[in-house]
């Protein structure tokens, strides 16, 4: 089990849900730093916050990074695995501490003192044993118990509390101080380490009081502290783990009890179901059991909604319409629920078609769930209820439909009047908006038949859904006449949290973008490689260019291409010559033409992370962070000598060449692929005058003509390593100079 961070909030409310309608790590190499939890997760405005990140390779801690305003970062320590010294002579400092303290305790009460057991002589080491600097270990002799028996557990104790997984065997503390005034939200936090930079991990910034575990809080143990609400719980659980909180409450309040634990740590890549699923449950004073969750909706983590059974006042939003609007025109959220001070909420469409934006209810410095909207630009209408058949709702086509499957067995039909030929496209968007439908897509003519129909449709660019419930049906009208397209729940749920908006029409081609990952630590002058994703939409296939936007001076990228029909393409990026104590915050943008028009869209910073061995997703990240810290080795700065293309043909051979500093003095230097195209190798390899120069090769029967690729190569060479044998002649091992920019081929015919 991760024992990475759980949160769990009590608030006075504030739960949002958006129901209506109208105007988480896969490594790229072993030494790459990662990152796989932060304890605590989120802190509180004005506060400075102690956190541990778990994590692999993060040997040569220098700095850490933090999104956004008011968070500043201090006091960065490693904190490596035990020893095996390490931990006997922990076990023998705990066990002394603990029998002096029931000596004593024996002592006050008069009873006969238990003898000390002394540590057998062979046992001691011959000099003290230095133990890490971290919070537990730092002065054992003055620990409370709880925490020197929390110390034994996260160290000693492999049956529970020691992570066993060496993704987050190695530690790092810091201190991150919190503004008054710092904007409430999530940010990403990142370390830098001698390998490079980590992938991001969530931390919340809020208002309400935190509130650190101490074990023991079983749910046998005494009871804690009683804590009054709003306060925001943080805790571990580890293997056969359950956490007691124990909170004031008064009659008639109403609460929201919010598990964060996916939403901190969207996948796990070594445990089923890729995720940890949390539970949570209220008992009243009794004892007895009052209410129990272990998810809301699809959503993993669980929420409980609950009116105390004996006063205080609390505000919940239960229901808010609509789940989007049309770019630029004003639009408002008609809010119902308890004790709203408001009965609506503006939503600012101010954004790009096709944008997803959130929004969250503030009231007396307390802030709800944030929840999805979208925002487009075609006609938005909102559903009337139809009931039957032929009593079908008329539209227009385009059209953006905002409505709910209102009740269990509900269906929407909406009827229109289509040409033959023409390519028709219904679109539905309810789950990747937050609303739990499942949503079944029906075509059908004007005599019933169904021409089309569709349950779901994965869709790469929604990165934390598994369940991808959303339907989309495209399909060619057969002949003039009147059609009606149908939408129902597929599992016969309904309500008025079951909200979608469906757009119908022509096709409309386009595309979005998708950077990974978004951690980047260049050496001076280096190379990297990134992947860049196309998620291509409504049938658009064309080639996407890619640039860097408003790019700092001596930033390059090289194979800014994905070619036609391809979902993603490998490319690189060439750090500037010198070394730079500030991050940079990059940007990449595609450009295509679709329908004759030109078009340009971001590229999105992602993660592309593992769920359960084996699935793949893309988990946006707020920015893609890259710093140039100075090289460890001297490494040559690569400069193809040729821009542009290299056009190889098929069965045959093409030379390259590249610019190497000629102060570099290489004696010798070989090649290697990173992950060719079928049929691609590399042929002979020169090193003269500093110039490199080596051949590509193409196989005859296995690579086609009109292969567009970027190819990735990785140069080496031999340096000495270790003493000299006995005719002077010292061992040599292979060390990597880094990577050449991205090449682009095109295979012509022979």
């Amino acid at each position: 089990m991760n024992p990475g961070s759980r949160r769990l909030g009590i608030f006075a409310g504030l739960l949002l849900t958006l129901t209506g309608a109208a105007g988480a790590w896969g490594q790229t190499a072993n030494t790459d730093p990662s990152a796989g939890y932060v304890y605590p997760a989120g802190g509180r405005r004005g506060a400075t916050v102690q956190v541990t990140v778990g994590g692999q390779n993060l040997r040569g801690l220098s700095a850490a990074y933090i999104s956004g305003d008011g968070v500043s970062a201090a006091n960065l320590r490693y904190i490596p695995p035990l020893t095996s010294l390490q931990k006997d002579a922990l076990r023998r400092r705990i066990t002394a501490i603990r029998e002096k303290r029931r000596a004593e305790a024996a002592a006050r009460r008069g009873l006969p003192v238990p003898p000390v057991k002394q540590p057998e002589a062979e046992t001691e080491p011959a000099k003290p044993v230095e133990l890490p600097d971290h919070p537990l270990l730092r002065d054992l002799d003055n620990l409370s118990n709880e925490d020197l028996k929390k110390a034994y557990e996260i160290f000693l104790d492999p049956g529970r509390k020691q992570p066993v997984k060496r993704s987050i065997q190695e530690l790092a503390i810091l201190d991150l101080s919190i503004a008054e005034d710092a904007p409430a939200g999530d940010r990403e936090l990142r370390l830098l380490a001698a390998g490079g930079l980590t992938n991001p991990l969530r931390f919340q910034v809020g208002p309400a009081p935190e509130i650190l575990e101490t074990e023991p809080n079983d749910p046998d143990a005494p009871a804690g502290t009683a804590v009054e609400l709003p306060a925001v719980f943080n805790g571990q659980i580890m293997p056969g783990d359950s956490d007691c909180f124990t909170f004031k409450a008064r009659r008639g309040q109403k609460l929201v009890l919010r598990a964060q634990a996916r939403s901190l740590i969207p996948y796990l890549a070594d445990a089923v179901p890729g995720w940890f699923q949390a539970a949570i449950a209220i008992y009243d004073p009794d004892g007895r059991e009052a209410a129990f969750a272990d998810h809301y909706r699809f959503d993993p983590d669980p929420v409980i909604l609950y009116e105390v059974p004996r006063d205080g006042e609390y505000r919940v939003v239960t229901r808010v319409f609509p789940l989007g609007g049309r770019a630029a025109l004003p639009t408002a959220a008609a809010l119902s629920g308890w004790n709203l001070p408001e009965s609506r909420l503006p939503l600012d469409t101010n954004f790009e078609p096709g944008t997803i934006r959130t929004v969250s209810f503030i009231n007396n410095g307390q802030i709800s769930n944030p929840v999805l909207y979208s925002v487009d630009n075609l006609p938005e209408s909102i559903e009337s209820e139809s009931g039957s058949s032929a009593a079908a709702q008329k539209v227009r086509l385009p059209q953006i439909i905002n409505g709910r499957i209102g009740k269990p067995g509900d269906t929407d039909r909406f009827q229109f009047e289509g040409r033959s030929g023409f390519e028709f496209v219904a679109e539905v968007m309810a789950r990747r908006l937050g609303s739990p439908l499942d949503s079944r897509l029906r075509l059908m003519d004007a005599s019933g038949r169904v021409l089309a129909w569709n349950d779901d449709r994965e869709d790469r660019g929604s990165g934390l859904n598994t369940h991808h419930a959303d339907s989309y049906l495209s399909f060619k009208l057969p002949r003039d006449g009147t059609y009606q397209v149908e939408i129902a729940d597929s599992q016969d749920h309904g309500g008025e949290e079951y909200a979608y908006r469906l757009r119908i029409g022509p096709r409309i081609p386009g595309f979005e973008l998708r950077v990974t990952p978004s951690s980047l630590a260049i050496p001076a002058g280096c190379v990297t490689p990134i992947n860049v994703h196309a998620l291509r939409r409504d049938g658009f296939d064309g080639e996407i260019e890619m640039l860097l936007k408003e790019a700092p001076a001596g930033w390059i990228l090289n194979g800014g291409l994905i070619p036609a029909g391809r979902e993603s393409a490998r490319m690189t990026l060439s750090a500037p010559r010198e070394p730079s104590p500030e991050p940079f915050f990059l940007q990449l943008e595609g450009r295509a033409l679709v329908n004759g028009q030109p078009v340009s869209r971001p590229a999105v910073p992602a993660e592309d992370m593992m769920q359960a061995f084996a699935y793949r997703h893309l988990v946006p990240s707020e920015t893609l962070l890259a710093l140039v810290p100075q090289a460890r080795l001297r490494r040559p700065a690569f400069e193809l000598a040729e821009p542009g293309p290299v056009n190889l043909q098929a069965g045959g051979m093409v030379r390259v060449s590249a610019r190497v500093p000629p102060r570099l003095h290489l004696a010798s230097c070989s090649l290697s692929l990173v992950d060719p195209p079928r049929g691609i190798s590399l042929g002979e390899v020169n090193l003269s005058s500093g110039l490199l120069t080596f051949m590509l090769k193409s196989g005859a029967n296995e690579v086609q003509p009109g292969l567009v690729d970027n190819l990735i190569v990785e140069a080496f060479t031999e340096w000495p390593s270790g003493p000299p044998d006995e005719k002077g002649n010292r061992p040599k091992r292979r060390v990597s100079l880094g990577m050449l920019p991205a090449i682009s081929i095109r295979v012509t015919p022979p």
